[in-house]
């Protein structure tokens, strides 16, 4: 089949029911605090083409568990075509791609098990209430009916949605549709959490109500890896970064690795995707003086 990933095969069969994640009341589940285990995600020459336009150019990229970690670049790096890859959205031209030592395309159900997903653009079904989506996800992965009314309350909860849980979803506003997100991507308790862009759009109150709740989720050993392009955020909450440039990846290790002698993580992000010696409406001239009168 032509455009196909070069180690993906065709199945016929059947996939089985997705089995809900073994969970914990301390965290996820997933490797114990110490002990050695698979990197979260490991990604081997991945590549995605859109025509003649190459999004991902044969990225090699490891990434641990149990940090929490951005993925930066400027609009157009990649960063979304590559989220959308790893997490089994949109199938690459070529390359390899495991989260927690499971192939990404040869064992989806393992996968898609273990991780929970906000992705950009997000979807949701509109017509039910905050809390009705809830239940209907949970109840899809699996979770025991009761479970996931509890979880269900808790999160709404914490994230402050009590007031709106029976409120159709259509009628939310850009920060509660992102938070009911998290909450659905949260539910079963993921041992990675995905994020694109889980801050644009939404207000400084909805954005710190986030914020709270992945750090709170990172400390209990899970990993949460987000896209951005707001170095000062991703410098105030991750330890580990990956920065990428026109479909490649630039730079990646421990924040003050990447950072490096520079000042802040802007500083050394402009100075490796190559921008730091542009200046500022150099060919303007005629912006802000002389105007006819």
């Amino acid at each position: 089949m032509a455009n196909e990933p070069e180690h993906i095969e065709e199945r016929a069969e059947e996939v089985p029911p997705q089995q809900a994640v073994a969970t914990s009341p301390d965290g996820p589940a997933g490797t114990p605090d110490g002990a050695a285990g698979p990197p979260a995600v490991r990604i081997q020459g991945l590549t995605k083409k859109f025509g003649e336009q190459v999004a991902v150019n044969g990225i090699d990229l490891t990434l641990p568990a149990g940090r929490f970690i951005g993925l930066v670049g400027p609009n157009g790096a990649g960063k979304t075509t590559t989220l959308s890859m790893v997490t089994g959205l949109l199938r690459p031209d070529s390359g390899v791609v495991e989260i927690g030592g499971h192939d990404v395309w040869r064992d989806p159900v393992a996968v898609k098990s273990r991780i929970g997903v906000l992705p950009e653009g997000l979807r949701l079904f509109e017509r039910l209430s905050g809390r009705e989506l809830l239940g209907y996800t949970g109840r899809l992965r699996g979770l025991p009916g009761d479970e996931v009314d509890k979880r269900a309350g808790q999160l709404l909860d914490v994230l402050d949605l009590s007031g709106a849980q029976h409120k159709l979803v259509v009628d939310y506003s850009t920060g509660m549709r992102k938070k009911i997100g998290l909450a659905a991507a949260l539910l079963h308790n993921p041992e990675i959490l995905f994020l694109d862009e889980p801050f644009e759009g939404v207000d400084p109150v909805s954005a710190q109500t986030i914020r709270g709740v992945l750090e709170r989720y990172t400390s209990s050993g899970a990993t949460v890896i987000f896209s951005s392009h707001v170095m000062e955020l991703v410098e105030s909450l991750c330890d580990w970064v990956a920065v990428m440039a026109a479909g490649r990846i630039r730079a990646d290790g421990p924040l003050a690795e990447v950072r490096g002698a520079a000042p802040t993580l802007q500083d050394a992000f402009l100075e490796l995707v190559g921008a730091s010696g542009r200046g500022a409406g150099q060919n303007l001239d005629w912006l802000g003086g002389g105007r006819a009168r």
